[in-house]
């Protein structure tokens, strides 16, 4: 079994903000691979679904960012399931905006999702899809820019990130991570 976790914010309010970039890319998975994301557990929801003979869960943890690894420790924990079964899709300040970089181990790097994941599993070394989100320009706040919305030129690169990084995915039901992150780097 494999665990693929999108990071994010609930709610209406964060929908579609830079931050939510992980929710998006697990929306995106479900409804290309026709996974239903409707197990309400974990405090997170999520589905689940065969893959290349790979049952693999998508979840969106929903304890706001800071408190993601409240969410991942018990499901990865009720099923049994090992820290390298485990990929996290996130936003990242450092690299453009629709850009992806994959990685199996690191810092949180300031990402409290991750540093919350690397608390409560005890590790940094976990799988991660780093989705480019650049940073903000004219000297906007962190803290509005990755809760903003995507600029209208930005849209088409955060497309393509979405659909690189589900593909980088579906990849590694196939492949050893290492493989995945050779071809999509």
């Amino acid at each position: 079994m494999k665990v693929v976790v999108g990071l994010g914010n609930p709610g209406a309010k964060y929908a579609g903000t830079r931050h939510n970039i992980g929710f998006d890319i697990i929306d995106y998975c479900a409804k290309e691979l026709g996974v239903e994301l409707n197990q309400a557990k974990f405090k997170g929801v999520y589905g689940t679904k065969v893959i290349n003979g790979e049952k693999v869960f998508f979840l969106k943890p929903l304890t706001y960012m800071n408190l993601s690894g409240e969410s991942v420790r018990p499901l990865l924990d009720y099923f049994n399931i090992d820290i390298e079964d485990l990929v996290v899709i996130y936003d990242d300040l450092d690299l453009p905006a629709g850009k992806i970089r994959l990685r199996q181990k690191g810092s949180a790097g300031g990402h409290n999702g991750i540093k919350s994941l690397i608390q409560h599993l005890g590790t940094d070394k976990f799988k991660r899809i780093r989705v480019g989100i650049d940073r903000p320009k004219n000297g906007e706040p962190i803290v509005n820019y990755v809760l903003g919305t995507y600029h209208p030129d930005e849209r088409e690169a955060v497309n393509e990130s979405i659909v690189q990084a589900a593909k980088a995915v579906e990849a590694w039901t196939e492949k050893t991570f290492l493989e995945v992150m050779n071809q999509f780097n």
